[in-house]
């Protein structure tokens, strides 16, 4: 098992940006076919974005596409998510996790994104 670390949630206005970091201190863990996740108050989990090596390709939720793009640092230990044009409806607690369902890490304790005027 890895320990995964969310960081760099926060309150912003409708409209502005964050940058969400996950890393996994003390592992000696590469963020390979990793994604990013959210979980709306009073809703499931879901997936938000995320790399699978299947193709290399980033995926996007269809509600972020344009305004969210996950990456890593070059030594892949480091896993971001940049967030601009944020909407209300992007309110969440943000994890991340292993891009495939049947693959996941326990669970970090996310970082609290909060979109509002």
């Amino acid at each position: 098992q890895v320990n995964l670390v969310e960081s760099g949630g926060g309150l912003v206005q409708p409209g502005g940006s964050l940058r969400l970091s996950c890393a996994a201190p003390g592992d000696d863990f590469r963020f390979n076919n990793m994604a990013w996740y959210r979980q709306a108050p009073g809703k499931e989990r879901e997936l938000v974005a995320g790399i699978d090596s299947v193709d290399d390709i980033p995926k996007y939720l269809d509600s972020v596409k344009g305004r969210f793009t996950i990456s890593t640092d070059n030594d892949k230990m480091t896993m971001f998510l940049q967030m601009d044009s944020l909407k209300v409806e992007d309110t969440g607690v943000y994890y991340c996790n292993h891009v495939r369902p049947n693959r996941l890490y326990s669970w970090g304790q996310g970082t609290q994104v909060t979109v509002s005027s």
